[in-house]
């Protein structure tokens, strides 16, 4: 049975949705939902969405990046928003649309900075955080998977 016609489960996009807007409206920091042996957790503030299925690790809050060769020292305060879930990164809403951002936008934590594609839905990446873009770690249209790095951001900058 799939997800989209068992009414009652907790993965339905429709719910998991719904829920992040009730939290936003009642001010709710986080949110643990278990159906049998699958399990959502969402939180605000700055981590994103995290899904987990029996056996899989839980995703927690990464230190912050060591700087790499040729990386200016600022990487080592820098804040990563990463993918919150497997699919194509987009830069823009529509290929004739602007970027959401670009390196050096200033930013809060509700600004939108990409568009994950999974299976033909459009999830918005919230930013989570309030600073400046450093970089861009994805290419347009390039697949994406949970975790990875998409883009830093300098919360001092």
């Amino acid at each position: 049975m799939s997800a989209a016609s068992n009414p009652g489960d907790i993965f339905d996009v429709k719910k998991v949705r719904r829920l992040i807007e009730l939290m936003k409206e009642h001010d709710l920091s986080e949110l643990d939902l278990k159906q049998a042996d699958n399990r959502v957790r969402i939180r605000r503030g700055g981590e994103v969405v995290t899904y987990t299925a029996p056996g899989a690790p839980v995703a927690r809050a990464a230190a912050p990046a060591a700087p790499a060769g040729g990386e200016p020292a600022v990487a080592d305060k820098t804040v990563v928003i990463k993918s919150p879930m497997v699919g194509t990164f987009y830069k823009a809403s529509g290929p004739d649309s602007p970027p959401f951002v670009k390196v050096g936008d200033r930013i809060g934590p509700e600004k939108t900075v990409c568009i994950v594609e999974a299976m033909k839905v459009f999830n918005e990446i919230p930013a989570g955080v309030s600073g400046q873009i450093v970089a861009i770690l994805v290419e347009n249209g390039a697949p994406v998977e949970f975790g990875q790095p998409l883009i830093k951001v300098d919360p001092e900058g």
